[in-house]
Parts: structure tokens; C-alpha cells; sequence
């Protein structure tokens, strides 16, 4: 397969596929993130996962440490096969407390790819291209996407409808558009992409990369419950509830995980933006805690396995459908 990505900047080139791993509260951990940068494609993880306890020494650099010295050791035993980048997630938000530390720590680090969520900031910005990196920001709509971009941003995740976690509402086929029509720079979609054949589809709409997270749930390397993970499997686009309750933010979770914990799906109360919290004491009310963020995508995921085997599959999926359209158009 030949892909020409010299447009892009030099940490989003030569990817086994077009995908990046979208960074997944609690789930993204170490163990998951360097398994899916070591099947060739973009692993990611929040900062805020990496929560010490007091006096202890920041997790997040024992964290970043951990990752790139086991992927510089895949790299030297795999010159041919090198390990793709990886990326952290920063919340921007006026709750994360630890924002600045967290920063600092990521500069030292030169992390090469850094997502922003929550807020577009110019400081954040400078931060990441002060070691090199490369900042893509998380937007919803066409507007947030200029602010993003006016405020420095180098790319955007186009967050659409059917999204895990916090989603927008709008069309994917609307959004990427009205993007394109004004921004040519590294552009991923987000919203259902957990197959090969939806990867292409995002690829025909202009984006460069898909950008995927539920379907890693359900994987050896997760850290989620073992129920999370059956659950994910066992789900389909219809069992998606799309609500603001949980964090004040419109998002999508698991019917199933909202009934288990005594609560009616279809009559949930909304909540606005400022019962939003990223404080490092920030609990979720104890019937919230086994609320699950999936997106619309979960009917491509048939059974647990590696990350990578998900990177397989997907991969195999992306060339079939290609090459299925390629011979529709020769």
C-alpha cells in the first residue's frame, strides 16, 4: 500500500495505517498505549491518568519514561518495523490543577504529539511546539475548529456524532467538509470508526486519519473492568445513550451500564458545562462509577483480544474495502 502523508508533519508520517488511538479515561495506560504504538499506529493516553499519591513522585513521568524506553527497545530490535509515536492528552480546562505541572513534564519528555481537550490555549500550544511537537485539538464544530487553529493548533479531531466519551452531534460528512473548506493542515474524525471500511470512509471525506477508542476497550492491554469489556462486545449502535448527565458535557455511554446502576436510560436529567471537573480530587458519585463511554461503532467489535489485533483486523478490513473501491473506479 503506498500513502503519500509528506504533507503532514513528520511525526504523523509512515503510520502502518491512517489511526490514531484516542486517549480513553482510566482505560489508556502504559501497557496499552506502547501496544498499539508497537502495531504501527498513533497510542495516546491522558495525562490526568497518572494520578500519584501525595509526596510521591509524578506518575506521568514514570509513565512517559516507561514508554519510550520500551519502545526505543522495540525499535532497535525492529529497525524495519519501527514502533509509531505516541501522544498525550491534555485537558484544558480552568478544573485541571495540574495543567502547568503536567506540561512541564511533557516538555522535558518531548512528547511528540500532544491532544488538546476542553479549551484551546495559546500557552498549551507554545508548550508543545517548544520541544516540537505537534498539537491536534479536539473540536466539535466548524467554529471551534478556527478557534482552535487561530490559537496555534497544528491539527484537529473532528469529534462527530456516534463518538465515545464526549461527542458532538453533528454529521461527520457535514463537519469534515465545512473544515476542509478552509483548513488543509492534519485532520482526524472520531465518531463510530472501528472498522477498516469506516477508516476508508473517513479517508474519502478528507480527513487523514481516523481516530478510535471504544474498540480498544475491549482489548488484553485495557484497564477496565472485565464486564466493560463483555459489555463492549456485546453491544450494538442501538444500546448508545447520549447524555450530559455524567460529566456536564453531551457524551455517549452503555445503555447497559446506565440500567445497572438503577437509572432509566431513556429519562436521564441533563447537567450543564459547570458541574464539569478535572480537579486531582475529583470523584464520580458512587452510582456513576461503572458508567461506561462507548461510541456508535461497538457492533465492529465481535470478541477481547490484543490491541494489536485489532490494528490487524482493521487493517485487513481498510485494504479489502480500498482495493474493493479502487476496482470500481479503474
Amino acid at each position: 500500500m503506498s500513502r503519500d502523508d509528506t504533507h503532514l508533519p513528520k511525526a504523523l508520517q509512515g503510520l502502518r495505517i491512517p489511526l490514531i488511538a484516542s486517549p480513553l479515561f482510566i482505560i489508556s495506560v502504559p501497557k496499552l498505549v506502547i501496544a498499539q504504538c508497537k502495531a504501527g499506529i498513533v497510542g495516546s493516553f491522558p495525562a490526568l491518568n497518572a494520578r500519584e499519591g501525595e509526596g510521591e513522585h509524578p506518575l506521568l513521568d514514570t509513565w512517559l519514561t516507561q514508554i519510550k524506553e520500551e519502545l526505543d527497545r522495540h525499535n532497535q530490535a525492529n529497525p524495519d518495523r519501527p514502533a509509531a509515536p505516541f501522544a498525550i492528552n491534555q485537558i484544558v480546562h480552568r478544573s485541571n490543577a495540574r495543567l502547568d505541572r503536567d506540561l512541564e513534564i511533557c516538555v522535558k519528555h518531548e512528547v511528540p504529539i500532544w491532544i488538546t481537550s476542553l479549551g484551546a490555549r495559546i500557552e498549551v500550544n507554545e508548550a508543545a511546539h517548544s520541544c516540537g511537537g505537534v498539537v491536534l485539538h479536539d473540536i466539535i464544530n466548524n467554529r471551534f475548529a478556527k478557534k482552535a487553529i487561530d490559537k496555534g493548533a497544528d491539527g484537529l479531531v473532528a469529534v462527530a456524532a456516534g463518538a465515545g466519551g464526549h461527542a458532538g452531534q453533528q454529521s461527520p460528512l457535514a463537519l469534515i467538509q465545512e473544515i476542509r473548506e478552509w483548513f488543509d493542515g492534519p485532520l482526524a474524525l472520531s465518531g463510530a470508526i472501528a472498522s477498516g471500511e469506516s477508516l476508508l470512509a473517513a479517508r474519502a471525506m478528507g480527513a487523514d486519519f481516523g481516530y478510535t477508542g471504544s474498540a480498544f476497550i475491549a482489548t488484553d492491554e485495557a484497564n477496565a473492568d472485565q464486564g466493560y469489556k463483555d459489555m463492549i462486545v456485546e453491544s450494538g449502535a442501538e444500546d448508545i445513550v447520549y447524555s450530559s448527565l455524567f460529566t456536564g458535557v453531551w457524551g455517549n455511554y452503555l445503555r447497559g451500564s446506565v440500567e445497572n446502576a438503577g437509572m432509566d436510560p431513556d429519562n436521564l436529567p441533563q447537567a450543564d458545562a459547570s458541574s464539569m471537573d478535572f480537579g486531582t480530587d475529583r470523584e464520580k458519585p458512587k452510582a456513576w462509577k461503572t458508567i461506561w463511554g462507548s461510541g456508535q461503532g461497538v457492533g465492529a467489535v465481535k470478541s477481547v483480544g490484543s490491541a494489536g489485533s485489532i490494528v490487524d483486523r482493521m487493517e485487513r478490513e481498510y485494504l479489502a474495502a480500498g482495493k474493493k473501491l479502487a476496482a470500481e473506479f479503474g
